[in-house]
């Protein structure tokens, strides 16, 4: 087996976790490769300790088995897209603060051996194909685990935003925005403004309207199948913009249509141990 070690060298200072991790790992006869999952800027460089082998994250996923990344839930997001294109499965340890996709704790890494002994499971996550249209042209693609997300601008204006599904008008309002989201994502911005937590496994899209100006706009969780479309109005000085999973912001123009669908492609998170949806949530939102 080999495993593919991606640490957030901003996150795990001095990769001291990843380290630790490979130990467990060798000790077990897993076989690591030691991988930076992004260039380092060159003002904010990290010190990163000497002597270590840094490997190409591309080259070495090409025949890895898993890959194992460290930090919070922006860096899983970012090790899950890098997984995707060799269809293996992302493994996270948790470096940030509340961490929901992440298996492990950084103090919990002696788990790890349970990779040798085949004690794991694979759990799949829906993901979403994400595209601007503007007319008949595809302006932008990309996947979503998380959400997309349509935002207004910095300016203190709202947006006015049409939703449909299948081409069936929903909705309208004016409003700060909306999410569009998996239910990955439904613990994630979706959550904090106002929408429902839907277990990861489910396969469903959420619409979650951000501060809308209408008692009608309100949540709504829609089949697997739905093709939901958000048209931007065409209100003038009024500037709206795309994030796909946190990501650089597309700015969109009036009469833009953003359209998301259930992909064909699945994220494979890995699972060392068995704990309930219930138990995480309680344990992350600090419930109990």
């Amino acid at each position: 087996m080999k495993v593919v070690l991606s640490p957030n060298p901003y996150r795990d200072r001095g990769l001291k976790t990843a380290l630790r991790a490979r130990e467990v790992l060798n000790r077990c006869g897993i076989e690591t490769a030691l991988c930076l999952p992004f260039s380092l800027d060159q003002g904010t460089k990290p010190d990163l300790p000497k002597g270590q082998d840094y490997r190409d994250m591309q080259e070495e996923l090409k025949t890895a088995d898993l890959l194992l990344c460290f930090g919070g839930d922006g860096t899983i997001l970012h090790a899950a897209k890098d997984a995707l294109p060799y269809d293996i499965p992302v493994l996270g340890v948790n470096m940030g603060s509340v961490g929901f996709m992440a298996e492990l704790e950084h103090g919990e890494l002696e788990l790890l051996t349970r990779l040798a002994e085949k004690k794991y499971t694979i759990e799949h996550r829906m993901l979403l194909d994400v595209a601007v249209r503007r007319g008949r042209e595809v302006l932008f693609r990309d996947l979503a685990l998380n959400d997309a997300v349509v935002t207004k601008g910095a300016v203190a204006r709202v947006i006015d935003l049409s939703v449909r599904g299948d081409g069936v008008h929903v909705y309208e309002f004016s409003g700060d925005g909306v999410i569009l989201a998996t239910p990955t994502g439904s613990t994630a911005y979706s959550m904090s403004a106002g929408g429902p937590i839907v277990e990861p496994t489910a396969e469903n899209i959420l619409v979650t309207p951000i501060c809308a100006h209408s008692l009608q706009a309100k949540p709504l969780v829609m089949g697997r199948d739905r093709v939901v479309s958000v048209r931007i109005g065409r209100q003038a000085r009024k500037t709206a913009y795309l994030s796909v999973d946190g990501g650089r912001a597309f700015r969109l123009s009036g009469g833009d249509v953003v359209e998301v669908r259930r992909s064909r492609r699945v994220t494979r998170l890995v699972r060392l141990m068995d704990h309930s949806f219930y138990e995480i949530i309680n344990q992350k939102l600090g419930r109990t």
